[in-house]
């Protein structure tokens, strides 16, 4: 059985590829058939920052409904922020040319959670994987099959799986086919929408092996979208922790891991199973149910649950406080 350990150190590099900067995306609530009227607003994304480096892997973590899929269709253009700006090398997607957007596309290329709705069933293996070639590159046929072979290998099949059908593959085997589509364009940054938690438990460690080995191989970046925490703390060099459209606590993987200092991350953390059966853990209960981002909280966002809320909390809306080597959080506690 494959055994996972702890993503150990984060990379450093300078060079920012791609960059969030108060992203927002809110849904009108409408009433009315005939004649419809917009009645509120859903707030899924409110005001999102982060950055993505070369060879590095950012997590963002929170739980369902908290704004981390939609953040993530923002950044692969499947939705229109509805305030704040995404760069890609220091160029803002939204207003570019429409051949930089192109090459954007190109470049942001996503691996998407369920590997059964994800690939088309009516196209066999070397059609699914060349497609993207056939629309961004400029190759031949032959280049093209030689590069589909690599491509197979690469993942772990064979370029016997070429002339197959997605039906004729595990789940496990379906995702390989699905992260060397992504790779086919040679892009810089990957989106992993929770890449693994659709799997069988006893094939997950293999693919998260196999997207770090291809990190390496390929020089790529990650995104990942996830809730599983042991996943995060494998797979990140940072993690940004989501709540309720917000993110509430952020920094490198280890120290975050080690000193979390949101209540929502301890709580979370505090959820998960631990790794050794002997470690004692802080116990913290969360009270109530997720607010509805229609109508989210004045003030923290959390204070309705946490369990050290202050009067402030309600009133105010907690500052970024930076912790040291990066680690920053939403609270007043700090």
């Amino acid at each position: 059985m494959t055994t996972l350990e702890a993503n150990p150190t984060t990379r450093t590099t300078n060079e920012v590829l791609l960059e969030a900067e108060g992203l927002k995306k809110h849904f009108p609530v409408t009433k009315g058939l005939l004649v419809s009227k917009t009645t509120g607003w859903i707030k899924a994304v409110d005001g999102v920052s982060f950055q993505v480096r070369a060879g590095e892997t950012l997590g963002i973590v929170g739980e369902s409904g908290c704004g981390k899929s939609t953040t993530a269709k923002m950044l692969l253009m499947l939705e229109e922020p509805t305030e704040g700006t995404i760069r890609y090398q220091g160029q803002e997607i939204h207003d570019a040319t429409a051949e930089q957007r192109r090459a954007y596309r190109r470049s942001v290329q996503a691996v998407f959670q369920d590997p059964w709705s994800s690939l088309n069933p009516r196209m066999r293996v070397r059609d699914l994987i060349a497609e993207p070639m056939v629309i961004n590159l400029n190759l031949s046929r032959r280049e093209m099959q030689d590069r589909v072979a690599k491509l197979l290998n690469d993942v772990g099949l064979s370029s016997y799986h070429a002339n197959l059908y997605p039906h004729e593959f595990s789940g496990g085997q379906r995702q390989r086919l699905a992260i060397a589509r992504a790779l086919s364009v040679e892009p810089r940054v990957i989106v992993l929408d929770e890449p693994v938690s659709a799997l069988d438990v006893s094939i997950r460690a293999q693919i998260m092996n196999l997207l770090r080995d291809l990190q390496q191989e390929y020089n790529v970046s990650y995104l990942m979208i996830a809730h599983h925490l042991a996943t995060v703390r494998y797979m990140c060099d940072w993690v940004a922790v989501m709540y309720l459209g917000q993110i509430v606590e952020f920094g490198p993987t280890k120290e975050l891991f080690d000193n979390a200092s949101h209540p929502y991350t301890k709580a979370l953390m505090n959820a998960a199973l631990p790794s050794h059966p002997d470690i004692e853990q802080e116990e913290m209960i969360l009270t109530g149910e997720v607010p509805s981002p229609l109508n989210p909280p004045e003030g923290c966002r959390f204070h309705p649950r946490c369990p050290f809320v202050m009067d402030q909390c309600s009133r105010d809306i907690p500052g970024v406080t930076e912790l040291g080597s990066g680690h920053t959080v939403a609270c007043h506690l700090y």
